[in-house]
């Protein structure tokens, strides 16, 4: 049986005891799921409470991806995505001192993390006792533990800096904490990774979809020694670890680009040959938890424009996000040969409100008319004239009238499927990691080493997938073309509204001057401790000893 999708419930954990579930597989190929509670202290050291714990620990993934928290931390305060007209989080990405301790995000974030990192260690400590589980089974499900272990010391790390390591199970609550030097969390999160790969999956997929498999934890590795090699811990040492573990992804496994950049998110295609990893949601409400919630916060306002009204099919804009002028005009600015910036944005509406109706932002006509599929808005991405836009018998929004509520909306995470136009659970997996951003890695590795030539060659590879027919030649860059100025735009080209671009400025050392530069909103209030975020205020509170035991993050 191939593609078992592995699905859990969120549960609400505590450090003492894991609440299971009971997963047994169904005759449609997925995992049916029963809610068990009043499960006792002791289910953990059983063989079925192995799987079980393990299915919890992937659940807290779902506090990073697909949420508004992780959103808000990787696309506000960056150069290419500002604050839209709604939403209470604005100051996230204006750097108000309302970004504080207290922040909800922050403390969210932070507390199940460390739930999850609980659970990975109560699942490592407690697999030695575990009797009647094949080795090879035994073996993986702790390196899945570790795996899952590193990637939340990794974001902690990043997020917080030094952060309080804790590698075994805490039963009961423990507050003699301290904050860990960030050497030391990353040689744990190394170790759990080299430790990890042998025995996870060496395969695309795992059969249980959504499981790590050994080219998610060399993906994971690979951006680890990327990520330490800028910080006090690291050293250029480590790009040059980095650089084989990228190449074992894109060579070893079968894991290859999509012909279509168009379709790596297609609604529907969500487990395709170019996903290393993704964290699994589901259309169902008893499993789905919160859902993966993406796919409203990168829409404009088309709801309340002539010929139009909220539908699935469009989405529900949230109207949050709102791209720069400078992802406008630099990162997307060369549309001939790259077919990134028309595939990414969605550039015209179809009437599902037939009718006569007054224009509202296009100053070129008065009255406008739409039956049933008419477009009623293109967005052709530059200043088309006046007389140009007369011609046209729908509205055309040009960038000289965007506003908070109207600017061009992005495709990558809608989500069509959902039951109803005012759901918020979305239920498409989130893409964690794939094959485009390895090459992107590997890319920025051999550039940071000198290796400028293969670097070239390396995201030549992306920038051919990303052609329209017959530009393949065109899209591809010389290696004196290969600057460190060209690989940041490249990425966010390839990779926008993925949950990377802040950490991507933070790993560089250039978010203070990219906000600066780029995003007016957030320019003003932006200094050099916005590097960490703050580290909330009651796990400080509950440290034996407090603010001297656990000190915050200067700045806030």
């Amino acid at each position: 049986m191939k593609n078992i999708k592995l699905n859990f419930k969120n549960w609400a954990k505590s450090t003492a005891l894991i609440l299971g579930l009971s997963v047994a597989v169904s005759c449609d190929g997925y995992l049916d799921e029963e809610v068990i509670s009043q499960i006792g202290n002791d289910y953990l050291n059983t063989a079925k409470g192995l799987d079980d714990g393990i299915n919890a620990a992937y659940s807290s993934m779902r506090t990073w991806y697909g949420t508004e928290r992780g959103n808000n931390f990787t696309i506000f305060g960056t150069d290419t995505y500002t604050n839209g007209a709604d939403g209470s989080w604005k100051f996230m990405n204006q750097y108000t001192n309302q970004f504080d301790s207290q922040n909800g995000h922050v403390r969210e974030l932070w507390d199940e993390l460390y739930r999850g990192i609980n659970t990975c260690n109560a699942v490592l400590d407690r697999s030695t006792e575990i009797t009647g589980v094949p080795a090879a089974t035994l073996a993986q499900r702790r390196a899945e533990a570790k795996f899952i272990r590193a990637h939340h010391y990794f974001l902690l790390v990043q997020l917080f800096g030094p952060v309080d390591l804790q590698l075994s199970e805490n039963v009961v609550p423990n507050r003699a904490v301290s904050r860990a030097p960030i050497s030391e969390v990353y040689d744990a999160i190394i170790t759990d990774l080299q430790e990890a790969i042998p025995d996870l999956e060496a395969k695309a997929k795992s059969t249980n979809f959504g499981r790590a498999t050994r080219p998610a934890a060399e993906h994971l590795l690979g951006k680890v020694f990327l990520t330490r090699a800028s910080t006090p811990a690291g050293s250029a040492a480590d790009y040059a670890s980095a650089e084989p573990l990228f190449k074992n992804v894109i060579e070893k496994y079968g894991i290859k680009l999509l012909p279509d950049f168009a379709d790596v998110y297609l609604p529907g295609n969500e487990i395709n040959d170019e996903v290393i990893w993704s964290v699994q949601y589901t259309r169902s409400p008893l499993t789905n938890g919160g859902g993966n919630n993406s796919h409203v916060f990168f829409l404009m306002e088309y709801d309340t424009q002539p010929g139009m009204q909220r539908d699935t099919q469009n989405g529900r804009p949230f109207k949050r996000y709102r791209p720069t002028n400078y992802t406008l005009n630099v990162i997307f600015g060369e549309r001939v040969n790259d077919s990134r910036y028309k595939k990414t944005f969605v550039d015209a509406f179809q009437s599902n409100r037939p009718g006569n109706y007054n224009a509202t932002f296009d100053d070129s006509k008065t009255a406008i008319s739409f039956a049933a599929g008419d477009t009623t808005m293109y967005l052709p991405g530059f200043n088309m004239s006046k007389e140009e836009r007369a011609k046209r018998p729908y509205q055309v929004l040009i960038p000289a009238a965007y506003t908070e509520k109207l600017f061009p909306s992005m495709r990558k995470q809608m989500d069509p499927g959902r039951v109803d136009r005012t759901q918020f659970e979305g239920g498409r997996d989130y893409i964690a990691m794939r094959l485009a951003e390895t090459y992107l890695n590997l890319a920025e590795a051999q550039f940071r080493q000198g290796k400028i030539a293969e670097a070239t060659a390396t995201i030549n590879v992306i920038r051919r997938r990303a052609a329209f027919p017959g530009k393949e030649a065109e899209m591809e860059i010389t290696p004196d073309q290969m600057t460190f100025e060209f690989l940041t735009e490249e990425r966010e080209r390839e990779l926008i509204g993925e949950q990377h671009r802040w950490l991507d400025l933070k790993r560089w050392g250039i978010l203070v001057e990219r906000v600066k530069a780029y995003n007016p909103q957030g320019a003003p209030n932006i200094q050099d401790f916005h590097v960490l975020r703050p580290i909330p205020q009651n796990q400080i509170d509950r440290a034996e000893g407090g603010a001297s035991a656990f000190p915050q993050n200067p700045g806030y």
